[in-house]
């Protein structure tokens, strides 16, 4: 595929824009964000741009994506809550989601006119994975008087048997308010645990049923790094997800959404931060606060790193149909209703 022609001076801005946004992330082991990298990316990060709007485009980036795709090419970039917003809001005939594919799914949900495209369909969730519709509507038959909440990390077919969806952020809120007691979450284990935790702290009384399934990046941390990491770095602020065990999220300084734990570390001041996560997070904030330090810890997400700028002018050049996200629309329209049960419940801010 022959590039299109770029004069030497819109190369050289495009590098200086890449590298004063990249200059100070260093998010993934192998990975450089320099100056000659930035002379890499520059004819991608141009092409797409003009794909975008040559086509009425818009590039959603979720924070776990590589900075090249989030600061190069993305028009919102953010969590899962604020890119659902986006999703709905978006007047635009095409949305690319770099993210995973239900995040994919959910945005089709929100905006059925629009074309929506995964940059690569392999790029799966542990959690989304782990259970499918036919297994909510089994758990439904065990639990009849059950109110259904799914997590925003499940697929279509999951949230259209659903009666909330939710996100990390306002997980809590949103169960501690609805009238039923007994509540099957699907499809995130150790959230449950964490909303069973935080609802007792709170004195709120549920009885929380979950299915099996774990994020494959957040389940792998343990207090024991936590403790060695605070003997080594005094001072130190631990911040994690509540897709983490109880136990590390009971030994963080701060638990929260992805877009929560952002905002903790902005208006934090510590000399260190331990940032129990995806490593994109440690990215962005890398990027937004390069005068905070951070101690490691992280983890790759595999599905999220499927993403490239490649795989993204591709699809925007001319998608393939498995990249092309199509939903039934009894199904979309069930989904719907349980995506928009969560906007109505959800705290405004």
């Amino acid at each position: 595929m022959i590039a299109p022609p770029f004069t030497p001076a819109e190369l050289e801005a495009e590098t200086e824009r890449l590298f004063k946004a990249l200059m100070h992330a260093d998010c993934t082991p192998g990975r450089s964000w320099n100056y000659q990298a930035c002379q890499g990316f520059a004819p991608l990060t141009l092409e797409i741009n003009r794909l975008k709007k040559e086509k009425n485009a818009v590039i959603l980036t979720h924070s776990y994506v590589e900075p090249e795709i989030i600061y190069g090419v993305g028009d919102f970039k953010g969590d899962s809550y604020f890119l659902s917003l986006k999703a709905r809001e978006s007047k635009a005939k095409i949305i690319l989601f770099a993210g995973v594919v239900f995040m994919a799914e959910t945005a089709k949900i929100l905006s059925p006119e629009a074309t929506v495209i995964v940059p690569d369909r392999g790029s799966g969730c542990s959690l989304a994975d782990s259970i499918s519709g036919d297994g909510v509507r089994s758990l439904k038959k065990l639990y009849p008087d059950a109110t259904v909440v799914c997590y925003i990390n499940s697929t279509a077919d999951v949230k259209a048997e659903s009666d909330v969806c939710v996100t990390s952020g306002n997980v809590y809120d949103i169960v501690a308010n609805l009238p039923s007691r007994r509540i099957l979450f699907v499809p995130d284990r150790l959230m449950a645990e964490n909303v069973r935790a935080e609802l007792k702290h709170r004195g709120v009384d549920k009885e929380i049923i979950s299915s099996d399934g774990t994020c494959i990046v957040h389940d792998e941390f343990d207090v024991a790094s936590i403790t060695a990491a605070r003997a080594r770095f005094p001072g130190l602020k631990v911040v994690a997800h509540p897709e983490c065990t109880p136990e590390v999220a009971a030994a963080a300084d701060f638990v929260g959404s992805t877009g929560a734990m952002m905002k903790y570390v902005k208006n934090t001041i510590a000399p260190y931060f331990l940032m129990l996560t995806e490593c994109g997070l440690v990215g962005r904030l890398q990027v937004e606060t390069p005068e905070k330090n951070f101690i490691g810890g992280c983890r790759l997400c595999p599905y999220m790193k499927l993403n490239s700028l490649e795989k993204v002018r591709d699809a925007l050049l001319a998608p393939r149909p498995d990249q092309i996200v199509t939903l039934d629309e009894d199904l979309r329209r069930r989904a719907a209703r349980c995506i928009d049960r969560m906007f109505e419940l959800a705290p405004k801010d």
